[in-house]
């Protein structure tokens, strides 16, 4: 425990005893919140005279860690944290959760209140609220991100193990895309198909864990064999997919919170978490599931397999609408299983109902795969390199590979899906496409399955194109009404004034610094800056020289996020470790869209991992007037630091630089000097207290 500078422990005349307090921080996407809210407690704590001892959960693992001894000998605990914490270990404790932003501005505040707090009483669900009524994500939203987190190593694993077998061993027959039994291919085939057995109960399983902890895994993904396999398990018509998964999960959690408050005996406790909660969690949910969930499930399915096949005979463009619709729907679900099974059922009498499930069947994956492609800014890292997996499932006519999509933003995905789909079947309805093959996507026609090739790939190319711009329209839509500006610059960013041109405000500074000039290397122009000479041996070493007079500027020319991004990549260009400005340049701004690195008290850490630099560079700007940067507290920022890394050199080194400078600039003494250094050397020699 550590004993920070102030009253004796044994609280001095008063006799009282000396608090003892701990916390935990951790943010989502990296660690400058988490170190940030860890300073501000701590020197909260140093002017209460309260012993404190802050775990952090960053990118770069847990820090610090609280032992049980710890926890035993502690008066509270406060967690200031945007994403899942165990809280197990805290049990008997009070227990004060809200969210990192109240670590960093509220820390008095957290301190005062985790007196009163809640004990926590045996296993928390994950994510609550624990009686603090922080700001945090809503446990249902972290839960399900959870969900979708776990499941997209499965569907590309299971998406592009399919799909190569599909490529290199599958054959054409009456019953889709077949394998000669005990080849090489069969089993490629049999691992992808293994893959995606387990992905439904994978996402509805970390569902209800991230909601009740690990009481919850069996029910949860027991629960998403019951959605993925319901025909094997209790013979339904039909699986309720990814949306009974889902509901699975949550009505797992849920239920695992709801058992947790039921008070039993003493003797009975210890077993609960084990054996009791489990067991009884999983009856419950199976059987909810089979008797009341299921025979509904069934019951739409055989009434939209009448339906849809009273339909056969109507007009082909809108035939062909409904069954684009109902393909796109639920990937896998009771609706999307009518439709392919109409149009499997016709083949031989009716081959066009098969063309238009075939070409809306790839519609999906590659609908969202392009989406991630056009607007780049909208989506994180993993979300592109699903997008891509995804692209590569869609040729081969795997629809699972958008599942990751739906699930995660499924009121702005579904509609696209939908709407592209229509078009796909509509378009290929009219043009009277065949296909004599249950299966879709481009690669039927490798097979010679289809008839009218060429509209059959204009009719998906279509409904591609519909569903990736729908679907970063209604994400761009939600974006402006959540207050938030979609990601990225609504125009172009504003280009930033030249150095040297002008009064000179913005010059690049060094010690020493002469009048030379040097032109940026990066590719997003050639443009010339007012550059230091070489760094000599006399200059300040800062942050193990990442940072030198080159990439220091006094005064930031830009009056936008965007522009002042732009106007520091340059400046790190001149250090001739950036090969690709505008590649640096975008790849900071899609960390911009993940969350906002404006971190408050006028504090901006924008930071990019790419290969578009070849060493680790850090660059510190100031801006007298602040730039808009979105900060937690309102603040402008006033003083910005860039770090870029090579992506494959990035590791830990990127999470330390990050840390060091979180750590530092809460430190309201460092924060002015930093401010008032009237040069660029006086800006290096403060700097230079960063280790």
């Amino acid at each position: 425990m550590t004993s920070p500078a102030g009253p004796p422990a044994d609280g001095g005349a008063s006799g009282q005893k000396r608090l003892k307090l701990l916390a935990v921080t951790a943010c989502p996407t990296g660690i400058a919140h988490t170190y940030m809210a860890a300073e501000k407690l701590r020197q909260a704590a140093d002017e209460l005279g309260v012993d404190l001892k802050v775990e952090t959960q960053g990118s770069i693992g847990a820090e610090n860690v609280l032992s049980d001894n710890d926890v035993k000998e502690a008066d509270g605990i406060i967690i200031a944290a945007d994403k899942e914490v165990d809280r197990e270990r805290f049990a008997g404790k009070r227990v004060l959760s809200t969210g990192v932003a109240d670590g960093i501005h509220r820390p008095k505040e957290l301190i005062e209140r985790v007196r009163t707090a809640p004990v926590q009483a045996g296993t928390a669900p994950a994510g609550g609220d624990g009686g603090g009524g922080g700001r945090e994500r809503s446990a249902a939203y972290k839960a399900l991100m959870n969900g979708v987190s776990h499941m997209i190593p499965f569907v590309v694993v299971g998406g592009l193990l399919l799909a190569v077998s599909i490529a290199l061993g599958g054959h054409s027959s009456s019953k889709g895309i077949t394998f000669d039994e005990g080849s090489f291919w069969f089993y490629v085939n049999a691992l992808g198909t293994l893959g995606f057995t387990l992905m439904l109960p994978i996402f509805s399983g970390y569902i209800a864990y991230a909601l009740g902890d690990r009481p919850a895994l069996v029910p949860g993904m027991i629960g998403g064999f019951l959605a993925s396999d319901a025909t094997t398990i209790y013979k339904a018509d039909a699986n309720a997919g990814f949306l009974g998964a889902i509901a699975t999960g949550f009505l797992a959690g849920y239920l695992v919170v709801w058992i947790k408050k039921v008070k039993v005996p003493g003797f009975v406790q210890p077993i609960m978490p084990i054996i009791v909660i489990p067991i009884v969690s999983t009856l419950a949910l199976g059987l909810f599931y089979i008797y009341v969930i299921g025979q509904p499930i069934s019951w739409v399915f055989t009434h939209l397999t009448s339906w849809l096949n009273g339909m056969t005979g109507s007009s082909a463009i809108l035939l062909g609408a409904i069954i684009g619709l109902m393909i796109a729907f639920d990937m896998g679900g009771p609706v999307n299983k009518t439709a392919f099974l109409v149009a499997v059922g016709l083949i031989g009498t009716n081959n066009t109902v098969m063309g238009m499930a075939a070409a809306a069947i790839p519609v999906m994956p590659l609908g969202q795969g392009l989406a991630t492609q056009l607007r780049r800014k909208l989506y994180s890292d993993q979300e592109r390199e699903t997008g891509v997996a995804a692209l590569f499932m869609g040729c081969f006519g795997i629809s699972e590979g958008a599942i990751p999509f739906a699930a995660a933003r499924p009121a702005q995905v579904i509609p696209a899906n939908m709407l592209g789909g229509a078009v796909a079947g509509a378009v290929a309805g009219v043009a009277g496409v065949t296909n004599s093959v249950p299966h879709g996507g481009p690669i039927v026609s490798v097979f010679g399955a289809v008839g009218g090739v060429g509209m059959f790939f204009v009719a998906i190319a279509a409904g591609t194109v519909v569903t990736a711009l729908t679907t970063n329209a209604l994400i761009g839509l939600k974006q402006r009404r959540a207050g938030a500006a979609p990601a990225g610059p609504k125009s172009p960013a504003p280009e930033p004034v030249l150095v040297g041109a002008g009064t000179g405000a913005g010059t690049g500074v060094a010690a020493g610094a002469g009048a030379g000039a040097a032109a940026g290397p990066g590719a997003g122009g050639a443009v010339r800056e007012a550059a230091a000479p070489a760094a000599p041996s006399g200059e300040p070493e800062v942050l193990s020289g990442y940072l030198t007079g080159r990439t220091v500027r006094t005064e930031l020319a830009s009056d936008s996020k965007e522009a002042a991004i732009r106007e520091m990549a340059e400046m790190l260009a001149t250090t001739g470790n950036v090969r690709d400005v505008d590649e640096l340049v975008r790849v900071a701004l899609a960390r911009e869209a993940q969350g906002t690195t404006g971190l408050g008290e006028s504090i901006a850490i924008p930071h990019a991992k790419t290969d578009a630099v070849t060493r680790p560079t850090v660059g510190f700007a100031r801006s007298g007037e602040g730039i808009e940067w979105g900060s937690l507290d309102g603040t402008k920022a006033r003083l910005v630091f860039m770090i870029s890394v090579p992506e494959a050199a990035a590791g830990d080194e990127h999470l330390r630089i990050l840390a060091l400078l979180s750590r530092k600039l809460m430190d309201t003494g460092f924060r002015e000097r930093l401010q008032s250094a009237p040069d660029g050397p006086a800006v290096l020699e403060v700097l230079r207290e960063i280790r």
